[in-house]
């Protein structure tokens, strides 16, 4: 199966990671819950340097150096800190974004998460640039010249902002300035802008593992120890600083205003920016059939609205003069089609009805229960081999139809998560031998929580649970992506040594009992 060369790389690298760090503290698993942690270090950090900083022309950069070398055990730390975690947090951005385009997650109903996400950099980056110019030394006089030839070119302000850098007319009023927007105003943008960016999302979660957290700040300290962030030289408005050390990080496009206007500097990064806004529908997809809810199978138990991962169900009072005194509804915008809704109904039970079609209180219309049912039955019917293995996989993790053997046939899901486990339970006692699970990579579902739901379904840890007289020791749950095939083939032939063995236990069972 051919796979997006971008998609392959970004699976080629969380493969390296997950050998490195574990699928537990793999950070790419963990990019926004750790640009958030990145977040308090880079909060508590500034305020312990806004104590002994000085918001002046003439005592910024003397109060900087104090804090760098004179208390270099504490102040000259948490300058060091503030520093590499504002440069980290780019990278755990830019890395996000690169995941999100990489794994298809920014398209269809996705568009607006992805949207929101892009002036998140900007502001992060725009916030730097008022950090480092708060320094006042040779590299914020670069900056101050340079943004305000970038502020000169937009046609609604004056043109004077350059000439007042030039003659020296900056004064201490104007610095307060900066220091506001740096310290509160726009902090506080990025804070709405952060809750924007997740508004259409449940379960949001801005904690990353306890030891990601501990190993990334450790790393942070020993850099900060042995490489510590050092200033310019004073900022002197009557000379060119002739040596500026660039924190690419966040002053790319500064370096450009040697070689072209500003005009054309504001062209490229506004183009850069549509562009990326732009490529939900430059490279559109599809969504499948949202999820239907049917009134007279639900019970408004809510724990659809619970699981969804997307925030587009809501639980709201009856509308059909029922005994029950909720319903649920579905927001087909917000809806992302994933089905896990239907593997989490508790009537998406096989054993329920013996009925031609099953019923439940919400469902996929592009594949229901009732035809997983159907599939899972007649699968294990047509099976020929000694054993008889079902695979059920995600269609965004590996093609389990990939897998097919005379005792190995895989049934294609729209995600793990929509599987109800009585439907495994369904299974052995339709036949099978044993029933594995798969789907995306574990901690890395491509619904967020498909994968997460269905091993706590099994554990007994989230309802609706595996029922206890379920053969707990023929299922077996194994994320995988596509390049994981080998590994996948791996595990099933332990499996079925596994199941071998079960089977000639039962067998000999009878005997044992004579």
């Amino acid at each position: 199966m051919l796979i997006n060369p971008v998609k392959r790389a970004y699976l080629a690298l969380e493969s390296w990671f997950n050998i490195s760090f574990g699928t537990e503290w793999n950070p790419l698993y963990h990019l926004g819950t750790l640009s958030f942690f990145l977040f308090w270090v880079i909060l508590v950090s500034g305020i312990y340097l806004f104590i002994p900083f000085h918001g002046s022309l003439d005592g910024a950069h003397a109060s900087v150096e104090y804090m760098t070398h004179d208390q270099w055990y504490a102040a000259g730390i948490m300058r060091s800190l503030h520093r590499y975690a504002s440069d980290a947090v780019v990278i755990t951005v830019l890395l996000h974004m690169f995941k999100e385009f990489a794994s298809g997650r920014y398209r269809g109903f996705r568009w607006f998460s992805w949207v929101t996400g892009i002036p998140n950099l900007w502001m992060v980056v725009t916030i730097g640039i008022t950090g480092y110019w708060l320094v006042w030394d040779e590299m914020a006089q670069y900056l101050a010249i340079g943004s305000a030839q970038l502020m000169d070119a937009v046609p609604m302000l004056s043109g004077a902002m350059t000439r007042n850098f030039v003659s020296g007319g900056m004064t201490d009023r104007f610095f307060i300035l900066i220091e506001f927007l740096h310290l509160l105003g726009q902090p506080m943008l990025l804070l709405f802008m952060l809750w924007l960016h997740v508004k259409r999302l449940s379960n949001v979660n801005i904690n990353p593992p306890r030891g990601l957290a501990i190993g990334t700040f450790v790393a942070l300290l020993a850099l900060s120890l042995l490489n510590p962030a050092l200033s310019h030289a004073p900022a002197n408005l009557s000379m060119v600083p002739k040596e500026i050390h660039i924190d690419w990080f966040y002053l790319n496009v500064y370096p450009l205003l040697e070689y072209w206007p500003a005009q054309q500097v504001w062209v490229l990064t506004i183009g850069v920016t549509v562009l990326l806004m732009m490529m939900p529908w430059l490279l559109p997809r599809k969504d499948g059939a949202k999820a239907v809810v049917d009134l007279e199978h639900c019970n408004g138990c809510g724990i659809c609205f619970d699981d969804c991962p997307f925030d587009a169900i809501t639980v709201q009072a009856r509308t059909d003069g029922a005994r029950y005194e909720h319903e649920v509804v579905v927001n087909a915008a917000l809806c992302g089609a994933c089905g896990i809704c239907a593997g989490s109904c508790p009537a998406s039970n096989p054993f329920r009805s013996s009925r031609a079609e099953l019923k439940t209180g919400i469902d996929m219309p592009q594949l229901s229960v009732d035809k997983m049912r159907h599939q899972t039955r007649e699968t294990i019917a047509t099976m020929s081999g000694d054993l008889k293995i079902i695979v059920y996989g995600c269609e965004h993790g590996l093609n389990v139809k990939r897998l097919d053997s005379d005792d190995v046939q895989g049934i294609r899901l729209i995600c793990s998560g929509m599987l109800p486990p009585t439907l495994v339970e369904y299974a052995l006692k339709q036949g099978a031998d044993g029933v594995m699970v798969t789907g995306c990579r574990h901690n890395d579902c491509y619904f967020r929580f498909g994968n997460r739901w269905t091993r706590l379904r099994f554990e007994g840890e989230r309802k609706p649970i595996l029922r206890a007289r379920a053969e707990r020791e023929r299922i077996r749950i194994h994320g995988a992506a596509e390049p994981d095939k080998r590994e996948i083939e791996q595990d099933l032939e332990e499996f079925r040594q596994h199941l071998r063995k079960l089977n000639e236990t039962v067998e000999q069972a009878p005997q044992a009992t004579d």
